[in-house]
């Protein structure tokens, strides 16, 4: 008991730092986009709380895959301290986690997020005649009641695929499944997180996938010289105002304007007004020392933008064997298109199982896959912005995010990072399962067709392992109690591959981008330009 109490304490260990540094992190991500100007206690705290969970939770993944794996010896055979009172304890503690975890999220997506973003815009609205918490409460109502109504239908959901050949590989999927579902709770927060974890599926599609084209090239073209920038803008602002001069000139003599002349005075006056903000954002950053300091380290940038474009790559490649595999391999659609095994091998799939092996090289990988979704999908969702269909509710900006962008933006980090879970999954199949799990296997050797030794040798677990011999990770059986969300997710990898092309060819056709991207737009005030000191200077 000893051993296992040591073998606990590493894995825990580890997961307690990684928490610390996850909350640092979010600490500084948060700070470093909110507006300095409208910032709010409470929507700080909700989104570095919301996204912090999340990241908790993806935390908690190697720290699953180690303590199954550290049950069993290299060899195949058990640990002494290892028996099954003991791998049952195991097993529930990681299980509380993720139930306590994943319950949180649901409390955040559902009820605290919705309720304090719908505070603050009653708030901008308020007139001092209205309660904001009872309007806010009245909104969030029908979040709550789409949270019940996902925690209903997961608790009495079948799990039986509607086909009548099940295969063998799904048989002993569903023995596990019903082993893992007898709780109703359990299977009801499962089916809440898996639907969460589609909808993240669909912001990783739009905003990931783009973002792994965008931010790379982005790194490698550089941004356009503030200088020259600042050359055009001048010249911009000149030809602006003699336009001016020459409508204004009309009415000298006491005639008034055409209503096409007033309204093309008032749009020239809105763009003379950007021209003058524009040029005040490329004065400063033209002499702010972080400026020169870019320049310098411009070949830094190059070769991070090549290394992050190799890693896109490698990533893209090895999801698409992947998806191949379960096309070629799996056991259908009506199973969700699950695979037990790998037979088409990728570098990820090949590089997690070995890294597992040397605890905690593999929790590094994950760390890094994870904080580069999280790159990748905020330089997507900074390039596009938030949208509702066709209309663009916000923009994120450096130190200039308004607190219900904060919100929306760390809503969606906290679905992709969901989703991030199951594309490891898609990435490592058995690595997510078992680990480095073996088991061991009698081997007969034969003398002149007689037998005449018996031997046992180590093989990796799979789904021909006897039930007794393997632990499957609670991660796995969370992720892939229902089959119609395990298709939904196969689908959902093909199209994050063809966005990723798409973004991948749109990114190299457009030029450099603008020094001052994204932060000067026609409906600023000029307000907004009194935080340029926070950041140029």
């Amino acid at each position: 008991m000893a051993a296992a109490a040591s073998d606990l304490l590493t894995g825990w260990c580890l997961f307690g730092l990684a928490l610390l540094a996850i909350l640092i992190f979010c600490w500084v991500y948060v700070r470093k986009y909110q507006s300095r100007r409208e910032s709010e206690v409470i929507s700080t705290i909700t989104a570095i709380f919301a996204l912090a969970v999340a990241l908790i939770t993806s935390a908690l993944l190697p720290v699953d895959i180690f303590l199954v794996s550290y049950m069993k010896n290299q060899n195949g055979t058990f640990k002494i301290w290892a028996d099954a009172n003991v791998s049952r304890q195991i097993e529930d503690t990681v299980l509380y986690g993720y139930y306590t975890l994943y319950s949180i999220i649901l409390f955040c997506v559902f009820l605290w997020i919705p309720f304090v973003y719908f505070y603050y815009e009653e708030k901008e609205d308020d007139d001092g005649n209205t309660c904001l918490v009872k309007t806010a409460l009245k909104y969030t109502l029908g979040f709550i009641t789409v949270c019940a109504v996902l925690l209903l239908i997961g608790a009495f959901v079948p799990l039986d695929i509607p086909n009548k050949k099940n295969s063998t590989e799904w048989e002993k999927v569903k023995l596990l499944f019903e082993e893992f579902g007898s709780s109703h709770g359990l299977t009801a927060l499962s089916f809440s997180i898996s639907s969460l974890t589609v909808i993240g599926m669909l912001a990783a599609i739009t905003y990931t996938a783009y973002g792994m084209s965008a931010l790379p090239l982005n790194l490698i073209k550089g941004t356009t010289s503030a200088a020259y920038e600042r050359l055009e803008n001048t010249e911009g602002i000149e030809e602006v105002e003699q336009h001016l001069l020459r409508i204004k000139s009309k009415c000298r003599d006491g005639r008034p304007l055409s209503s096409r002349d007033r309204r093309t005075l008032k749009q020239l006056e809105e763009r003379l007004r950007t021209l003058r903000r524009r040029e005040r954002h490329l004065e400063s950053i033209e002499k702010s020392w972080w400026t020169k300091f870019c320049e310098a380290i411009r070949p830094l940038k190059i070769v991070w933008g090549v290394f992050f474009i190799i890693v896109a790559l490698l990533f893209t490649v090895s999801l698409f064997l992947s998806n191949l595999d379960k096309a070629l391999h799996s056991a259908g659609f009506d199973s969700g298109f699950i695979i037990l095994g790998t037979n088409l091998t990728n570098p990820l799939n090949m590089l997690l199982p070995v890294l597992q092996r040397v605890f905690p090289l593999d929790y590094i990988l994950i760390t890094t896959i994870v904080m580069y979704f999280i790159f990748t999908s905020m330089a997507g969702i900074r390039n596009m912005g938030i949208w509702f269909f066709w209309i663009r509710l916000y923009k994120i900006r450096r130190g200039k995010t308004r607190p219900q962008a904060l919100l929306f933006l760390c809503m969606i980090l906290l679905l992709i990072v969901l989703h991030t879970s199951y594309m490891i999954y898609s990435l490592a199949p058995q690595y997510v399962m078992y680990g480095s799990q073996k088991y061991l296997v009698q081997s007969n050797q034969t003398i002149d067709g007689q037998p005449r030794n018996v031997t046992f040798v180590s093989k990796d677990c799979d789904a021909d392992a006897p039930e007794d011999q393997c632990i499957v990770t609670r991660t796995y059986l969370f992720l892939h109690k229902f089959w119609f969300f395990s298709a939904a997710y196969y689908f959902g990898n093909w199209a994050f591959i063809a966005v990723f092309l798409i973004g991948l060819i749109v990114s190299c056709c457009k030029g450099k981008k603008s020094v001052i991207e994204g932060e000067v737009d026609d409906d600023d005030s000029d307000m907004s330009d009194d935080e340029l000191s926070v950041y140029y200077h």
